[in-house]
């Protein structure tokens, strides 16, 4: 059962809180990624000085192929490159000639060049790690991570190629080829479950400091896998499959408000009628995992569980494609009864027809409204009039341009009549403000988002430093510059104080 049923419903009746949206890979370091060192626990320092009571994450999954964190090799790994190296230096696991290694500069992840740096580093470190150490025996003999460090062993042996590339025993994961191999390559088996090991233990210490100065964690699952993962090598009669182990159908999104040719994101699907026979374990499992390794859990592509969009496997783009049933509030009704109340947010972006309504009203979870969604025209669900106490408000996602970046890319005849449509809303919430420049305008969203009458009212760190569009972090359907926005700097005082005087104006501490 997960640990936080303790914490209260985030949208208990009355609740009235503010988050800030910011991945650990953007925190600023010497390393070329953020991680869960200093810079973290600062950073939730400056949240809980500010009055704010939630931090939001990306998944913080080992990536893989593109190094986006909705795919991963392992649903609920952590992700290696977050390992902070000064707490390995402070071990005794590192010397400073190792840090000097792996610094690289301030700026945007540079991924190709963290891969060949990192790594070396960290296997230097395991080389130093007590191998007999209790507290990682335990970890090893949980198996909880036992077909992740599997795949990632055998991976290296077939130079990183997917498991549909690998050598017929390894790839249909014949247990005596697979157990043998393991036996005689137990170094790379273990340095894989020190990994998730370390970062486990780091992410457990920055959770309990932020939880103890009343700052929080929203979690992300993204709702499908990676093909290329150890979910779908380890158990491919959960997914939807052939007999060679080749996805026949993938999964994506139709066209819709971020792409005219839809989303073809080729995630295997799951095979819901396999996983309703043993009563959804495998994701009730998930739900678990997610829920005791944070506070609340965000679901990604949550219409998904109504209904998923099937594409033909040779496609290439999600204009063609079929809508099919998944297991609609069965899996929360059976997930509520062995784990109790979770909870949950469900991202309900998108085209909603009734199906996903009914979903979210059967499961009551609060879904999400977007601010840069509500300007454009039309009486929409996103306007600060339509929004109700059970949503999750914000300027915009990970998947959004800046709030300034969105301003500054409009025609000077759609940024009057947005502004026009601004300067009505906050008229109608007897809000008063200047909307002369771009940073003006970006504000009062700010004052939208945490005066309207959602329970929790969340800013991505890019819109409360009104960057613009050279700090996206997302833009969908597309995989060359995503993922990698940094932070040069943590945020200072001055932003702390008008934040906290936001959130009090609102009562939202």
């Amino acid at each position: 059962m997960n640990k936080n049923n303790s914490l209260s419903p985030i949208n208990e009746q009355n609740a009235r809180s503010a988050g800030v949206l910011l991945h650990i890979s953007s925190l600023p370091n010497v390393y070329g990624i953020g991680s869960l060192g200093s810079s973290a626990y600062e950073f939730a320092d400056f949240l809980s000085r500010s009055g704010v009571k939630y931090w939001q994450l990306l998944p913080l999954v080992q990536t893989g192929f593109g190094d986006s964190p909705y795919q991963s090799v392992c649903h609920n790994s952590g992700n290696p490159y977050f390992i902070d190296l000064d707490l390995l230096f402070k071990e005794g696991l590192l010397t400073k000639t190792d840090l000097k290694k792996a610094t690289m500069p301030k700026n945007t992840v540079d991924y190709a060049k963290l891969y060949e740096l990192r790594y070396p580093v960290l296997r230097t470190a395991f080389s130093r790690f007590n191998r007999q150490d209790k507290a990682f025996q335990a970890f090893v003999q949980s198996g909880k991570f036992s077909r992740y460090a599997e795949y990632m062993t055998i991976k290296k042996k077939f130079n990183n190629r997917c498991f549909f590339e690998w050598d017929k025993d390894f790839k249909f994961n014949h247990r005596p080829t697979v157990e043998g191999y393991i036996k005689d390559n137990q170094e790379e088996y273990l340095f894989w479950l020190w990994l998730q090991f370390t970062f486990f233990k780091q992410w457990e210490s920055l959770k309990k400091y932020a939880n103890e100065r009343g700052v929080y964690f929203i979690g992300d699952i993204p709702l499908y896998v990676a093909y290329d993962s150890a979910d779908v090598w380890g158990m491919p009669e959960l997914f939807k499959v052939d007999e060679d182990l080749a996805m026949t159908e993938v999964a994506g999104v139709p066209p819709d408000y971020f792409s005219a040719t839809g989303q073809l994101w080729g995630n295997p699907l799951y095979d819901w009628e396999r996983q309703k026979q043993d009563g959804y374990a495998w994701w009730i499992g998930r739900l678990n995992d997610a829920l005791t390794t944070f506070d609340v859990v965000r679901v990604d592509h949550f219409r998904g569980l109504d209904r998923y969009y099937a594409i033909p496997a040779n496609s290439q783009t999600a204009v063609v494609g079929r809508w099919c049933d998944g297991p609609k509030a069965e899996l929360f009704n059976l997930a509520k009864q062995k784990l109790g109340e979770l909870n949950v947010i469900a991202e309900d972006l998108g085209v909603l027809d009734d199906g996903v309504k009914k979903l979210l009203s059967d499961t009551q979870y609060p879904g999400m409204k977007i601010l840069l969604f509500a300007f454009e025209g039309g009486d929409n669900d996103y306007l600060p009039k339509n929004i109700r106490h059970n949503s999750i408000c914000y300027t915009g996602t990970h998947d959004n341009d800046t709030a300034v970046g969105y301003l500054k890319r409009q025609s000077p005849d759609s940024l009057r009549f947005i502004k026009n449509n601004i300067r009505e809303a906050l008229k109608s919430r007897k809000l008063k403000h200047c909307l002369r420049s771009y940073q003006a305008v970006a504000d009062a969203l700010l004052h939208l988002l945490f005066e309207c009458d959602s329970c929790l009212s969340v800013v991505p760190i890019q819109d409360l430093l009104y960057l613009d569009n050279s700090a996206r972090m997302n833009t969908p359907s597309t995989n060359e510059v995503n993922w990698k926005f940094r932070l040069k700097a943590l945020p200072d005082e001055s932003v702390s104080a008008y934040l906290k005087e936001l959130l009090q104006k609102y009562n939202r501490i």
